[in-house]
């Protein structure tokens, strides 16, 4: 699966077998989820249930947490949410430096299907320390990550995939706009083909330019109109109470405000009204879209941003783009097309693509590419790390006047807008003990100040290493090439530092040994004569100890993740009471109603109508008092004893519906078995494939059959519907099973059994003689029928034997009715995937 995972929305997309590309509905058959957890005393909702909750207690629902996700307590965006949220009270983790809500201890988590490969979007500005923390919650969540996209990346590579014979070898460069609920990223993207030594020519994207704005957003313009609609409720007077200081009264202005961005989006004007908003006073007040174009005037003003940023990165002008699309569910407002229309300098912005599910589409056609299960036209992807990241470090270095200073340098390691997957090796060539180096981010300076701040640390890393100097008195006599660190940015844009090694040349004398020479033979050999010799290069790599010191989220404690599987725990408990609770109920109406049906009145007598409609009544009574407390043992003992009661009459009512097709089922049988019968009985004796005891045994079958179903129905017929039946429909069934299987024996014989040859016609002259001696002897009838020649017939040679194909086909011609049309059943299937069944068996 994918998971488009946004600020304000969630969208889901799976591949599977026969429809592999499909966007998943949620329980309440929407395409997108809202990003929301409530929780409240004794129980956790998430999605729609949550924002359901959201008006009455906004305290105990929690929105719009990817802005904070990562980020330690003194972060601007922890600030500004905390403004934005007001119900909420943050609190500063000691252990990582991230924050927490503050919240009731009795708490309840929704249950989750688990799915064992997923791809995640993230935004495109996310950086390691942001990364880290949604792979965290993944592993919490129980998924196995195949990748994290970026999501512009998926937008891109969904447009590709649906427009694969578009591309060739004349690069195509196309600008992204995608504007969402909590920020705005534009990206520009060069489509081309390109030939690869492992498997010919394919299409590629590379993300060229990246610009964004963390904070520009939906999101941010529900906020206007809702302060705005909280203003023109104060000037109304109708309270004497500021309705900004209700939190519940301003939950229902923000819901009514993301109502009328949407209205306004597609209207001039619009009246917004909010039945019972404070005190149970009404509100209702026209707002027009000039208005809320005036309260977001500053917002609109930042839509070219991002767009000149990613110019910038790219090192591209307008000219070189060919089109604009945009993407995300905010661009649909009027005044963000025509200010950024206006920005691009193009004649029209391009709306050929599906705004909300883009990312997710190309994220779920990247999961099936990576998973064993399908096979994918490949679609390369060369994405781009949006912050340089490079290798510092200090070491002492002596000047010509003697004096030793300390020089501090830097390495850079992945440039700004560097291509990834990609693996770097760094090579320290000066130090012969152990010593540090960071691993930091590079120039920064192309963020604005409020971006910087935001960001967070530049330290990514303090790298410890030990087994340097030992590394190098172990092997004194060699040649050293240098500290090798080998570091590796996935596909998830993640760093790594895979390894640090020792390279050192260990040259050894290729010459044959000499012998054995007495002292006085003895010479010392010249370095010339050592040169002349030729050797051998032996290259040893050892590795060296690392120590990272990870300026980031760090793990979930123990006591964290005891939490949650208590979360984890007492939501099964609740999941699995209320299934039973459920089923408890239905069984008791259900049967109740039953109970006044001619068909199952008839199989119970009188004193057990009264015991089972007292029971079920006294159930009933005891739901409306206890049962809605009831633990689930409890709920399940009830529904035992109810199910044990009505077990035999149900049995009965059960029996009585399946004897009509079950016996005439068997009466067909019993028909076309004997007709069959009869007629191998005609076949004459030499032409004879069955054997006697063979066409005894299927009589017998018959006969026997025959005479139990008489027997039983008649039977069956003198008990009373109320009592036990003697006649089962699974007899029934195996009385039809087994003559079934006689007969097919029989027919599956006769359709590869070979014809018998014919006897050949006796010696000409023999007969000729006979027929004389015949003639003279006697002149009667019977003696004239003897001696007429018999009739020869040609005798054809046996049939090859038929092949399993015709087989198969054979017996489904003498069996047609297993020979049944399943029909054409159709898939929307996707191009470019197939499924590899082999991967779904077991």
């Amino acid at each position: 699966m994918s998971v488009d995972l946004g600020s304000e929305w969630m969208k889901i997309a799976l591949v599977k077998p026969g429809v592999p590309m499909e966007i998943v509905l949620n329980k309440e058959s929407r395409r997108k989820t809202p990003v929301a957890v409530c929780l409240k005393e004794n129980e956790r909702l998430f999605g729609d249930s949550a924002l359901g909750v959201a008006v009455k207690n906004p305290m105990v629902v929690y929105r719009f947490l990817q802005s904070i996700l990562g980020k330690t307590a003194d972060n601007p965006q922890v600030a500004q949410y905390q403004k934005h949220f007001p119900e909420h009270q943050l609190l500063r983790d000691e252990k990582r430096g991230t924050v927490f809500f503050k919240f009731s201890d009795t708490l309840q988590r929704n249950f989750w299907q688990p799915i064992k490969d997923a791809v995640i979007t993230v935004p495109a500005y996310f950086n390691q320390a942001e990364r880290r923390a949604v792979l965290q919650a993944a592993n919490i969540a129980g998924l196995k990550v195949l990748q994290l996209i970026n999501d512009n990346t998926a937008v891109a590579l969904n447009y590709g995939v649906f427009r694969r014979k578009d591309i060739n070898s004349t690069a195509q460069n196309i600008l992204f706009y995608d504007m969402g609920s909590g920020s705005t990223t534009a990206t520009i993207v060069t489509y081309q083909t390109v030939k690869t030594k492992e498997s010919g020519t394919h299409p590629q994207l590379q993300i060229r330019g990246v610009g964004f704005d963390r904070t520009l957003g939906g999101f941010e313009m529900e906020l206007r109109l809702r302060d705005h609609l909280a203003k023109l409720f104060n000037e109304q007077k109708k309270s004497k109470k500021d309705v900004r200081e209700n939190l519940r009264a301003m939950a229902k202005l923000l819901k009514e405000a993301q109502r009328l961005k949407t209205v306004l989006s597609a209207n001039a004007e619009h009246m917004a009204q909010i039945e019972g908003l404070m005190d149970d006073i009404d509100f209702k007040a026209k707002v027009t879209r000039s208005e809320f174009e005036a309260l977001c005037e500053d917002l609109f003003d930042r839509v070219p941003g991002p767009v000149k940023e990613a110019l910038a990165a790219a090192e591209m002008s307008m000219d070189e783009i060919e089109q604009v699309i945009l993407v995300g569910g905010s661009t649909r407002v009027p005044k963000v097309q025509d200010v950024l229309l206006k920005a691009v300098g193009k004649e029209e912005l391009s709306k050929n693509i599906n705004a909300d599910e883009a990312a997710a589409m190309g994220a779920v056609y990247q999961a099936a590419a990576l998973s064993k299960a399908f096979k994918v036209k490949p679609f390369l992807v060369r994405d781009a790390a949006v912050f340089p990241i490079q290798v510092e470090f200090s070491r002492e270095t002596e000047e010509e006047d003697g004096i030793k200073t300390m020089k501090h340098n830097k390495r850079i390691l992945f440039q700004r807008m560097a291509p990834y997957p990609q693996r770097k090796v760094i090579t320290f060539n000066r130090y012969m003990d152990d010593f540090v180096f960071y691993i930091n981010y590079g120039d920064l300076s192309f963020l604005g100040e409020q971006d910087l701040k935001v960001f967070g640390s530049q330290n990514l890393t303090m790298v410890k290493l030990s087994g340097v100097g030992s590394s190098f008195k172990k092997h004194s006599d060699a040649e050293s090439k240098g500290i090798k660190a080998h570091f590796n940015m996935d596909e998830s844009g993640v760093l790594i530092l895979d390894r640090v090694s020792n390279l050192v040349l260990d040259f050894k004398t290729d010459a044959e040994k000499p012998e054995e020479k007495s002292d006085a033979e003895k010479v010392e050999e010249t370095e010339a004569d050592k040169k002349s010799k030729p050797q051998k290069k032996s290259k040893i790599s050892e590795d060296i100890t690392v120590e990272l010191e990870v300026n980031d989220v760090l793990d979930p404690s123990t006591e964290d993740m005891e939490v949650l599987q208590d979360l984890t725990d007492r939501d099964l408990e609740k999941q699995e009471r209320e299934k039973t609770l459920n089923s408890l109920e239905a069984f008791i109406f259900e049967t109740q109603d039953k109970m006044y049906q001619d068909e199952y009145l008839a199989v119970v007598t009188e004193e057990e109508k009264e015991q089972i409609t007292g029971k079920l009544s006294e159930a009933s009574n005891w739901m409306d008092e206890e049962g809605y407390t009831a633990g689930t043992k409890e709920l399940k003992e009830k529904l035992s004893e109810l199910k044990k009661l009505c077990k035999a009459m149900f049995f009965r009512v059960e029996e009585r519906k399946k004897w009509p097709d079950r016996l005439a089922a068997l009466d067909s049988m019993l028909n076309h078995s004997t007709i069959f019968l009869k007629s191998v009985r005609l076949i004459p004796e030499g032409d004879q494939i069955f054997t006697e005891v063979e066409l005894k045994m299927l009589e017998r079958v018959i006969n026997e059959t025959m005479t139990w179903k008489n027997e039983t129905v008649a039977e069956q017929e003198k008990l009373s519907p109320t009592e036990k039946p003697v006649l089962l429909s699974k007899d029934i069934e195996a009385k039809h099973s087994f003559l079934d299987r006689e007969v097919n024996y029989l027919l599956n014989k006769a359709k590869f059994a070979k014809p018998k040859p014919k006897d050949k016609a006796k010696d000409k002259n023999t007969t000729s003689t006979e027929n004389s001696n015949a003639n003279s002897t006697a002149n009667s009838t019977e003696d004239a029928e003897k001696v007429i020649p018999p009739k020869t017939e040609e005798v054809k040679p046996a049939e090859e034997p038929p092949t399993a194909e015709e087989k198969e086909e054979t017996i489904l011609e003498l069996n047609p009715a297993e020979n049944t049309d399943t029909g054409n059943s159709q898939s929307t299937n996707h191009p470019d995937i197939s499924v590899d069944a082999k991967s779904f068996q077991n």
